[in-house]
């Protein structure tokens, strides 16, 4: 028995670009458009699959803000969370990051009162907060790094950077943490902790009334591996063979369960943990990026996560993603 022919194979790509343009841009039925090309109807609905396919036709769902609001609902009753802040979906990985910021910022702005301190992470979805261009009003409160500096000194992504740019556009004061985020040997942490400057800030920061942090994938690219903190095999060795699915505020680790972690790359950096984390009133994690939607599921399901920050996508993948792995 010979294999079916396949009549699509030959049609050049000009022809299937007309075909697509006709049907998705000018509205022609396929009907129509068999007679205008000369082809049966079964032909040019195999054809329009194949631009699918093919990416000459890119099909984008525009999603009205009220579904977003039925989403951020289902977050909320499937997780026991506070709120949850989706953003619309952005055509890059920049605009969706500030999208999502500009969430934060208005949800920041409603709740924060004079006195309030303010633990503050690491990271580009954490800088696009304070970046975030906005009306704001000024609050007396207190931005406390909640995790040390890397090496790169002004990074825009420093907790430091992030606590300078809040206590400006919210006319707060910032805190540093004088210590590195990163140290190889564990007794140089041991040490940095007992700092009398250190301890105090730290000390602060767990008894913040509102803490932001982001969350990371395992990804053998991430920003971890690019400081030269932990190496590539580490990551992945971490995934593998310990089941790691991301981390929060920069360094403590979990799996798919939000379960915490113990890998090779545990006790190197000087921050909050999870475990502090859990004490602070509103613990709001923010990811734009939609390749961290298993990560935000492991964060979520840790218990640690009081506000969710995403985007649509992302927060589609994580009730779905949900449902599958229960």
């Amino acid at each position: 028995m010979t294999a079916p022919h396949n009549d699509t194979t030959h049609v050049d790509s000009d022809l299937l670009t007309e075909i697509a343009i006709a049907y998705y841009q000018d509205g022609a039925t396929q009907e129509e458009i068999s007679k205008m090309f000369g082809m049966s109807r079964a032909k040019v609905g195999r054809l329009l699959r194949r631009a699918r396919d093919e990416g000459v036709v890119e099909i984008t769902v525009k999603y009205h803000p009220v579904f977003s609001e039925k989403l951020e609902q289902q977050l909320v009753d499937r997780f026991n969370l506070k709120r949850a802040l989706i953003a619309l979906d952005q055509p890059d990985d920049e605009s969706q990051r500030q999208q999502v910021a500009s969430l934060v910022s208005s949800y920041l702005s409603s709740i924060l009162t004079d006195d309030m301190v303010v633990s503050v992470g690491q990271g580009r979805n954490i800088a696009s907060i304070a970046s975030h261009v906005g009306v704001v009003p000024h609050r007396n409160c207190r931005f406390v790094s909640g995790i040390g500096g890397t090496h790169r000194s002004g990074n825009a992504i420093n907790a430091d950077h992030i606590c300078r740019q809040l206590a400006k556009k919210y006319d707060g004061i910032s805190e540093t943490l004088y210590a590195p985020a990163y140290v190889e040997d564990i007794k140089v942490k041991e040490a940095f902790m007992k700092n009398g400057t250190v301890k105090e800030t730290l000390d602060r920061a767990r008894r913040a009334d509102v803490a932001l942090v982001g969350v990371g994938d395992m990804n053998e690219n991430s920003h971890m591996v690019k400081l030269g903190w932990f190496t590539p095999q580490e990551i992945v060795e971490a995934r593998i063979r310990k089941g790691v699915v991301g981390d929060i505020a920069g360094y403590d680790f979990f799996d798919s369960q939000g379960l915490r972690a113990d890998t090779m790359m545990s006790d190197r950096v000087i921050g909050l943990t999870m475990e502090e984390l859990r004490h602070i009133p509103t613990v709001v994690v923010t990811a734009a990026e939609n390749s961290k939607a298993l990560a935000l599921l492991g964060a979520l399901r840790s218990g640690v996560v009081d506000v969710l920050a995403t985007s649509v996508s992302n927060a589609l993948t994580i009730l779905n993603l949900d449902q599958q792995m229960k």
